[in-house]
């Protein structure tokens, strides 16, 4: 256990009993957050007990609070804490752009859009679609985005407690991603300034103008993500420093994202800008991807890692034949579909609805209740024997042949997946079979695990996502970015 004392760590502490998607990737930070105002967290407050309530009920409440802690405590005196990332912060705050004294378009009179109001409390692949598109607003506008952490909690704790579990509340986005999104260089010739963090947009921009997102919002109809760009860029063009007040609604938000028609109106001009083709995942990541390749799939004996590659971008994710990749939701998803999704006929997410894609969403106006229940069973949350069968559909199409190995991204049950495993091997002579639960990581790669799947899953010859799922569709979408074939990707 780490020295800090008990005391020190629950003041650290985050307590959330809340539901969160498998996307999930608890964020943390030892960088301060912003000293400004605006920019402030917010935190719950507690009700003092009146001095005057009688001792034997002030004991009850007492007794209470500690039955209710004992958990947690429990936890946090027998597990090592999460690491904090320090190393990414401080390389982020020595970034050589976070100079006042560089000439336009960086420096003291550069532009700059600070989204403060960006997700947090969200799956992985919720916030990562968002970011992409307010880095791409940025981009188009010619200022410097600025890029804050992956945020579970905006609460001045470093952890919080998911699930029973200790999580950190913030991760640099520089532990997950590298590129123009978070600092990297655009391509020579460009004169769009490079992505700078929060603290350094304070200094430079004191003279800010704060926008809250409504003001633009309001005055739309279900505008699509070319509209809301060209918007918001008549909106700021007269002011050098924009922040995006911080409290919603968020400037792309999740009905832009589950309309495919309002969505990828930007897509020619989007799939092909730096900021998607320059997009790599960090090293850690790409580590965490190398020292578990024979997991994932067994190599030839002259394979070089994908650590060692001279290329960058999305260039760097070549597909690897015979790799079958699965993406198969457990855990919140089975309440999400029936709760959320069926409840309120949802069907796949926009970027899940590429019209070249083979697989669509269909939901018939007069299905009854029970065959709809079935359907989205089928698609949102399959059983074994409907993955099986599916796998085996998949595998005998033109796309599929060749298939040998199968890596299976879940955040299902050790046993659930075994089940799954011999399942599959009663259909096929598959070579190899594994999944996330398989992985070896360091104590930080196992908060950004759903990365690692995620570049497993854009090197898969054939990809099997659920349509329903963000992290799917930023998968599809870097796909689809990087030219692979489209009939190659599928859903259940």
């Amino acid at each position: 256990m780490s020295s800090r004392s008990l005391s020190d760590i629950l003041s650290r502490l985050t307590v959330d009993r809340g539901r969160a998607p498998y996307d999930l990737l608890p964020t943390s930070s030892s960088r301060s957050v912003s000293p400004k105002g605006s920019h402030s967290t917010w935190r719950s407050c507690l009700h003092v007990l009146a001095v005057r309530r009688r001792l034997r009920t002030v004991l009850l409440v007492l007794a209470l609070l500690v039955t209710a802690s004992v958990t947690a405590i429990t936890y946090v005196l027998n597990y090592p804490l999460p690491p904090l990332y320090t190393r990414f912060h401080q390389a982020e705050l020595a970034l050589p752009q976070h100079d006042a004294s560089l000439p336009l378009p960086e420096g003291r009179h550069g532009r700059y859009l600070w989204v403060a109001n960006h997700a947090s409390k969200c799956g992985w692949g919720n916030a990562m679609q968002e970011m992409f598109l307010n880095a791409y607003l940025a981009y188009r506008t010619n200022r410097a985005f600025v890029f804050d952490n992956y945020t579970w909690s905006r609460a001045e704790s470093d952890y919080s407690v998911y699930n029973l579990k200790l999580i950190p509340s913030r991760i640099p986005l520089t532990a997950l991603i590298r590129g123009p999104i978070v600092g990297g260089h655009f391509p020579p010739g460009s004169q769009v300034p490079r992505a700078v963090i929060p603290e350094y947009f304070y200094e430079v921009c004191q003279d800010r103008t704060i926008i809250p997102s409504a003001e633009v919002k309001d005055a739309l109809t279900d505008p699509s993500a070319g509209a809301l760009i060209q918007a918001w860029t008549d909106k700021m063009e007269p002011h050098r420093c924009v922040e995006i007040e911080l409290s919603p609604p968020e400037i792309f938000d999740e009905h832009l994202f589950a309309d495919a028609g309002r969505l990828l109106d930007i897509w020619t001009h989007f799939s092909k800008s730096p900021i998607v083709q320059d997009f790599s995942w960090s090293h850690l990541v790409e580590l965490a991807f190398d020292n578990n390749r024979e997991v994932i799939s067994p190599t030839s004996p002259f394979e070089p890692p994908l650590s060692s590659s001279s290329t960058h971008g999305l260039a760097r994710y070549t597909a690897i034949p015979g790799l079958l990749v699965l993406h198969i939701r457990r855990g919140d998803f089975k309440g999400h579909c029936f709760d959320v999704l069926a409840r309120r006929s949802i069907g796949f997410t926009g970027f899940n609805s590429f019209p070249s894609l083979p697989d669509h969403w269909h939901l018939p106006d007069d299905i009854s209740d029970h065959d709809k229940g079935a359907l989205y069973t089928r698609h949102c949350f399959p059983d074994i024997d409907t993955i099986v069968e599916r796998v085996e559909e998949v595998r005998r199409t033109a796309e599929g042949r060749g298939l040998s190995q199968v890596y299976i991204m879940t955040n299902g049950s050790p046993s659930w997946v075994s089940k799954l495993k011999a399942a599959m091997r009663t259909k096929h002579e598959w070579t190899h079979i594994s999944s996330s639960r398989d992985l070896m990581l360091n104590p930080e790669q196992k908060y950004v695990a759903q990365a690692v799947d995620m570049l497993v899953a854009q090197r898969a010859q054939v990809f099997i996502g659920n349509g329903f799922s963000t992290l799917s569709g930023m998968v599809t979408m870097l796909r689809m970015a990087n030219d692979v074939p489209p009939h190659s990707t599928r859903y259940w």
